[in-house]
């Protein structure tokens, strides 16, 4: 075989080489009916301008693997169906009803968030007789969950921000001069840049002009705006914060409030709840709700048995079910009945309407243990 003739390439010299290449290989099936991407790379020894010396060589590029190298094209909505009913292996019994949703829906939010559930993983098809219409009722239960946990989450989030003000208040006094000075929280070297960062960020909600009536009227009337006050315009996560940052007594104090919570367990409780919040007002996926950090052991984990892989829970502990567990600390009994109610009726509900998905593959991807309705049987201390 003849030695090949070295040149010299630029890497936008190569683009321009392969993109002729490019639209005929994705249009010519090799002998096996399997696309092909033939790329002739010059191989760059050193990512400079202008290339260096080398020789040719060839790489095949399977088309299932296209996706990650080219950009998305648009597709309309004939063509998504097409793809999902063809392609994908997806029942469409209803063409018509499945245009309306993706108008309605979007298929990034609708086929992208929820279709791992439903496909068979070494296929990336659709497992055998799973419908269109079953992804709509998946998409409907989360959006559901989500309503029902933003509900109960704003209930504690109320009661966070009402014990805080009053404690903080009745420690430091109503001047807004009090929770905007960093000497009047938990200062250390350590927390200096995060506190600083904290009232700058409350320093912003009450300066004028705002956007809340009651900011602008206490301070046109007053020239201060008290911390109860205030409280309705911040945020969870503010609130978190100034928690995680007040000094032990006003902590303590809070933490009281709600049965057998330490101060230090009821900012676990509160991370993670204010994660939730996030997720849920944002729209996100909620169902495989996941964070980094973790809630404490509690007893509730030991009442139900929750299964433990190298002395670690698996259930309860980063995952939607640790959120359940939070609630069932920071809301009182009755409350907790309404909600535990309502997500069983949810989980029951999505369960008939979607015949291919069992309740133990929904449990496992929420972090449920399968007997996770009991927990309201058991006392919390």
């Amino acid at each position: 075989m003849p030695e090949m003739n070295k040149i010299r390439i630029s890497h936008t010299e190569t683009h321009k080489l392969l993109m002729p290449l490019k639209k005929y290989c994705l249009t010519s099936p090799d002998i096996n009916g399997i696309l092909f991407i033939v790329v002739v790379l010059r191989k760059l020894a050193m990512p400079v301008a202008g290339g260096v010396p080398c020789v040719g060589s060839t790489f095949f590029m399977p088309v299932s693997e296209r996706k990650y190298y080219m950009a998305k094209n648009f597709l309309t909505y004939e063509q998504q169906l097409h793809i999902l009913e063809y392609d994908k292996q997806l029942a469409i019994p209803n063409h018509e009803y499945a245009t309306k949703k993706l108008e309605e829906l979007s298929y990034y939010s609708l086929i992208g968030g929820y279709k791992s559930l439903f496909k068979h993983a070494p296929s990336n098809k659709y497992i055998h007789g799973v419908t269109f219409d079953e992804l709509v009722s998946f998409y409907y239960f989360d959006e559901e969950l989500r309503t029902l946990f933003l509900k109960y989450i704003l209930h504690v989030e109320r009661h966070i921000k009402s014990m805080f003000s009053y404690h903080f208040c009745e420690k430091y006094g109503e001047q807004q001069s009090m929770y905007l000075d960093i000497n009047n929280y938990n200062h250390t070297r350590k927390n200096h840049r995060e506190l600083l960062r904290l009232t700058h960020s409350l320093q912003k909600v009450i300066a004028t002009p705002s956007k809340y009536a009651y900011i602008e009227h206490s301070v046109n009337t007053y020239h201060n705006v008290p911390l109860w006050v205030a409280t309705n315009a911040l945020t969870f996560g503010q609130i978190s914060k100034m928690y995680q940052y007040a000094t032990t007594d006003i902590r303590t104090k809070i933490s009281k409030n709600f049965q057998n919570v330490s101060e230090k367990q009821l900012h676990q409780f509160i991370n993670i709840i204010g994660k939730c919040r996030n997720v849920c007002a944002h729209g996100e996926r909620l169902f495989s709700f996941r964070i980094n950090e973790t809630i404490p052991d509690t007893l509730l984990h030991q009442k139900l048995q929750i299964n433990q892989n190298n002395n670690h829970y698996v259930y309860g502990k980063q995952d939607l079910f640790a959120v359940v567990i939070a609630l069932r600390y920071l809301i009182n009994n009755d409350e907790f009945r309404l909600f535990k109610t309502a997500l069983s009726k949810l989980i029951k509900t999505v369960i008939k309407q979607c015949p291919h998905l069992t309740e133990k593959q929904l449990l496992d991807n929420m972090g449920f243990p399968a007997n996770w309705d009991k927990i309201s049987r058991y006392r919390k201390i």
